[in-house]
């Protein structure tokens, strides 16, 4: 059975709970006092959370803790193996922890899971869609098996508040015209907005993306990125992303790398950034030789590559430039990526 479908039938189990959508959705009203009474609390928090997986030797994830603030963009990275789908099944309930302290929204996963997963959207990596239904289609089921609505075999018949918050939601992702148009005909990343309409049915305050856009061309992740910032914008709705597309993190508020199940950096990407990489001047001359020689005799600090690294701050920079007789022939400053600081991480911590 895929994730998803465990997912979506284990939240069976509060379709009784849930009776007020029965007639309509959630009121608007109960999801702004219930986001009021936790704005100064983490959404999410984790505290020396451990897994072990049965036969394991070792931990699949060891003694990770970290706190994701409501309507942020949080990331968690890590190169394959290296705990981030552990992290993500836990935190959707469909895996239990060893040990530690999870609260998604105030609720345990582990005690609490229908809770968790009333205020919760997940966007899985491999898509999930009825290929030979609508759009509109797969969203009714869903919307059914989730227990938010009453079955109805055509959209018309389903309650007015229903198809309203289809249409709003296809109006915010840009697939308004595609609606009723049969899956099968979507190209890639219209398949994943409408997975993504689908996931924020229920207007949940966090929305879990497992690597989004794998597999996608460059327009259609540059397109799935402009709708899901404008989502986060319109709803304060919380995201946490994995993604191995390091440049799509780069604008996270917060973002975690990990790697054998343990964190090795967290904090801002401008912050990793400055903490573990510094700032370069590229250099080069047409008299090479003559040019490492002059950069030997002022010791001055450099990496010979393709053209010669110096590690210098700023105001060294203008420095070393004054300092230098040999014609340069290439002068360039070069800032460190986040995927500099993550190679970099992840071999030291290999």
């Amino acid at each position: 059975m895929s994730e998803e479908n465990r997912f979506v039938l284990a939240t069976g189990e509060r379709r009784e709970a849930l009776r007020e959508f029965s007639a309509g959705d959630m009121s608007t009203e109960s999801i702004q006092e219930q986001g009021v009474k936790r704005s100064a609390e983490p959404i999410i928090t984790i505290e020396h959370l451990v897994k072990r997986y049965k036969k394991a030797t070792v931990n699949a994830v060891d003694d990770v803790s970290f706190q994701v603030p409501p309507g942020s963009f949080f990331a968690l990275l890590g190169p394959n193996g290296a705990g981030k789908s552990t992290i993500i099944s836990i935190l959707t309930t469909t895996l239990s922890m060893s040990s530690g302290q999870v609260r998604i929204a105030g609720y345990n996963p582990l005690t609490r899971p229908t809770e968790v997963r009333r205020h919760i959207g997940i966007v899985f990596q491999r898509p999930s869609l009825d290929v030979n239904l609508s759009a509109e289609e797969n969203v009714r089921l869903h919307a059914t098996l989730y227990g938010l609505y009453p079955y109805r075999p055509a959209f018309a018949l389903m309650p007015q508040i229903y198809r309203d918050h289809v249409r709003e939601l296809a109006k915010l992702l840009d697939i308004e015209k595609s609606l009723f148009k049969p899956v099968k005909t979507f190209s890639g990343g219209m398949k994943r907005k409408l997975e993504i309409m689908r996931s924020l049915l229920h207007r949940p305050e966090v929305l879990f993306l497992d690597e989004p856009t794998t597999g996608l061309d460059p327009e259609s992740r540059s397109s799935l990125w402009e709708y899901l910032n404008r989502v986060r914008r319109e709803s304060g709705t919380t995201i946490f992303l994995t993604t191995h597309y390091l440049e799509e993190a780069e604008e996270a508020n917060h973002i975690c790398i990990i790697n054998n199940g343990r964190i090795v950096a967290s904090g801002t990407p401008e912050g990793i950034k400055n903490e573990l990489a510094r700032p370069s001047l590229l250099i080069d001359a047409p008299e090479h030789q003559r040019l490492r020689a002059e950069l030997q005799a002022l010791h001055l600090p450099f990496q010979e590559e393709k053209h010669f690294r110096l590690l210098l701050n700023g105001h060294e920079v203008q420095r070393a430039l004054r300092m230098i007789t040999t014609s340069l022939s290439v002068v360039r400053t070069y800032a460190p990526t986040l995927e500099d600081v993550y190679l970099k991480l992840v071999r030291e911590n290999a």
